[in-house]
């Protein structure tokens, strides 16, 4: 699907809605989805292997009893366990369930699942609305706690297909078979752990229904990759050189306060930065210079001295935040920066500094119609969005980062696990293409730095946000356990040289 869009459970629902109506009937989609499910249980199956199906009252089950009659026919042992009464089924899956030929067991014991080399969850689809209770919770926690191997219908039970949380209990799946595109739960934390290997399945809904269902997801919402943003990726052409490629300028904190400002500043020269200075108070030129070579350097006490570096038209991108401080003078700063109408880059202190005053920073942007990418962790969204309809937890994390672009005027990279990219037009991407390894001290000045380096080469906020996030899991990825931030820089040739030859 073009540029890996991502359909909400409602755009789901209009997708088959549409499919329908235009002919293609219900029990066809659902033998097409069984048929997608039951070949992947046979690829995960060992040779002459076992299968139990845990079928739900709705479509999700009729999905399982179509895996079931599917594996059975192949000479597959195969029993199925239903929640709920045969006899309660109604539409699509009690067809489904009538081309099932063999028992049906209500329930499922503690010790079922032993016997078994793999399990098919068709219990609850994407769609569940509400926490699981009673016998539904019971039996999905059983599952849960079970050695055998899972295969999830649609989403694991229990995972919000919208928002990616856990209702009341799920299970966690060795892989997960969905249809037609992915949800975003599939992406976000915790269904995103609970999914395990991700399998998309086409079942003949449609070009046409699929558009209808891309309708209901306006603004759009995408999976975060090189489909998004690789035809705004910096190409440089034969005759580029250092000053075609933009210079950003990078603001440090006093003497001893002054790596984090380098890390990024790194990060925006490997990124292809043609051009980067770093600016710090005279006490701490002589530290700086003692770690750059290739980056440059200016003094720079406060505010005033900032507006005078500007009058450079040259320096295109300000990063402001790591390692400054927190107060008055780093609202200044800022105030300086946004007024200077150049992308800026805000992060860490530059955000905690507007604890609580996000609508001041909102201002600062908009009287200076400075394009802002803000990159805060969970901690400093809480501090700079607190009292706003943005800090909501009930929202979920999709939510929240478009209402806080919405407020702010400015990209927001909501970082974390599932790093979510909002801008204030309300488009978004998830991305999924991290790694634990990233948790590490100065790992995200790196990825202002990255930021801000695709900015000065003149890629739009949101590309160049959703760009810099991939690059920076990417490079997590290539190198793994014992990543520290200075590490991350120093893998960009290989990170950019491999999308180099992905966007060729």
């Amino acid at each position: 699907m073009g540029q890996g869009r991502l359909l909400t459970v409602e755009a789901m629902r209009r997708v088959d809605a549409a499919a329908i109506a235009a002919g293609t009937p219900g029990i066809a989609l659902m033998r097409a989805a069984g048929a997608a499910v039951a070949e992947r249980a046979r690829a995960l199956l060992p040779e002459g292997g076992s299968v139990l199906v845990l079928c739900g009252p709705g479509n999700n089950g009729g999905d399982g009893f179509v895996a079931a009659r599917i594996l059975a026919e192949a000479g597959l042992p195969v029993e199925i366990r239903l929640l709920g009464r045969r006899d309660d089924l109604s539409g699509d899956a009690a067809l489904a369930a009538a081309e099932w030929r063999g028992d049906v067991t209500e329930g499922i014991g503690p010790d079922d699942l032993a016997r078994f080399d793999l399990a098919i969850d068709a219990l609850f689809g994407a769609g569940l609305s509400r926490d699981l209770d009673g016998t539904a919770r019971t039996l999905v926690e059983r599952v849960a706690a079970a050695a055998c191997p899972v295969l999830a219908v649609d989403v694991p039970s229990g995972i919000d297909g919208d928002t990616g949380a856990v209702r009341g209990a799920a299970i966690r799946a060795r892989e997960t078979v969905t249809f037609v595109a992915l949800k975003p739960g599939h992406l976000l934390q915790p269904g995103s752990a609970h999914c395990g290997t991700l399998h998309v399945a086409e079942i003949g809904t449609g070009e046409a229904a699929l558009a209808e269902g891309l309708s209901a997801c306006e603004p759009p919402l995408y999976r975060n990759g090189p489909a998004l943003w690789g035809a705004a990726f910096p190409r440089h052409a034969a005759d580029s050189h250092k000053y075609t490629r933009g210079h950003a300028l990078v603001l440090s904190g006093p003497a001893c306060r002054t790596g984090a400002a380098r890390l990024a500043a790194r990060g925006a020269l490997r990124v292809g930065a043609g051009l980067v200075t770093v600016a710090s108070p005279a006490s701490a030129l002589a530290e700086n210079a003692a770690h750059l070579t290739a980056i440059m350097l200016r003094a720079c006490e406060n505010a005033d001295d900032l507006d005078d570096l500007l009058v450079d038209e040259r320096l295109n991108v300000v990063l402001v935040g790591p390692g400054l401080g927190t107060g008055q003078p780093t609202r200044d700063l800022v105030a300086v920066a946004a007024s200077s109408g150049r992308n800026l880059v805000l992060d860490a202190d530059a955000l905690t500094s507007f604890k609580g005053e996000a609508a001041t920073l909102a201002r600062h942007l908009a009287e200076g119609d400075a394009a802002a990418v803000l990159t805060p962790h969970a901690g400093e969204f809480a501090r700079l969005f607190g009292g706003t309809e943005a800090a909501d937890e009930g929202l979920g994390k999709v939510e929240r980062a478009r209402r806080a672009a919405a407020l702010s005027g400015a990209v927001v990279v909501l970082k974390g696990a599932d790093t979510v990219i909002a801008d204030p037009d309300g488009r978004l991407a998830i991305n999924d293409h991290g790694t634990p390894h990233l948790g590490t001290a100065g790992s995200g000045d790196v990825l202002g730095g990255l930021i801000a380096g695709l900015l000065a080469q003149g890629m739009p906020p949101f590309e160049a946000a959703a760009a810099g996030v991939w690059l920076h899991g990417d490079a997590g990825r290539r190198h793994g356990p014992g990543l520290i931030a200075e590490d991350l820089p120093e893998l960009m040739p290989r990170v950019l040289g491999a999308l180099e030859s992905r966007l060729r």
